[in-house]
C-alpha cells in the first residue's frame, strides 16, 4: 500500500524576468492551469521538495529558487482527500518562484499534465484555477512576493 500524502506542499511560480509565467493544464481535469505544486516527501526539506516537484513536472533544472517565507492554508477537494490520512481535510501550500533565463521547453509527465505554455503573467493570473496560484502570480508582478 502506498504510503499517505503529507498535507504540506509546494507551489512553485516559474517565470522569465521579463514575467513570462509557465502554466501547466492537468491532465485529470481538462481546463484547470496551475503552476507546479506538489507534497513533500518523507522528511525532505520544503526547498528541496520544490526543486524536486519542478524537475519532475516539467524537466527544468537550473534557475534561481526563492522562498517567499508564505504559505496559505486550503481546503484539500473532496476528489482528492483518499490520497491523506483519514480525516485531513487541509493542505499547507509553501510558496516560492523559479526564474529562469529565458522560455524553456517543459518536458510534462503526462499522467500529471496534458499541456504546458508560457503566458503573460496577465493572461496566466486570470488562467489559474487556484485562488492561491493567482495571488502569488499577482504578487510576483507587483515585486511583493511576501506579501498577501
Amino acid at each position: 500500500m502506498k504510503p499517505y500524502k503529507q498535507p504540506v506542499s509546494v507551489l512553485v511560480v516559474i517565470h522569465t524576468p521579463d514575467l513570462q509565467v509557465l502554466m501547466l493544464e492537468r491532465a485529470a481535469h481538462p481546463g484547470y492551469w496551475q503552476s507546479v505544486t506538489g507534497s513533500r516527501e518523507g522528511d525532505e526539506a520544503l526547498i528541496d521538495t520544490a526543486r524536486r516537484e519542478v524537475a519532475e513536472e516539467t524537466g527544468i533544472t537550473g534557475g534561481s529558487l526563492t522562498d517567499w517565507q508564505r504559505t496559505n492554508t486550503y481546503e484539500i477537494f473532496p476528489e482528492w482527500r483518499h490520497r491523506y490520512a483519514p480525516g485531513v481535510t487541509q493542505n499547507t501550500e509553501h510558496v516560492y518562484s523559479l526564474e529562469v533565463a529565458t522560455a524553456l521547453t517543459a518536458h510534462i509527465a503526462p499522467d500529471e499534465h496534458r499541456a504546458w505554455c508560457w503566458l503573460p503573467w496577465q493572461d496566466a493570473a486570470a488562467r489559474c484555477f487556484s485562488e492561491s496560484n493567482r495571488v502569488a502570480i499577482l504578487a510576483l508582478a507587483a515585486g511583493r512576493p511576501s506579501e498577501r
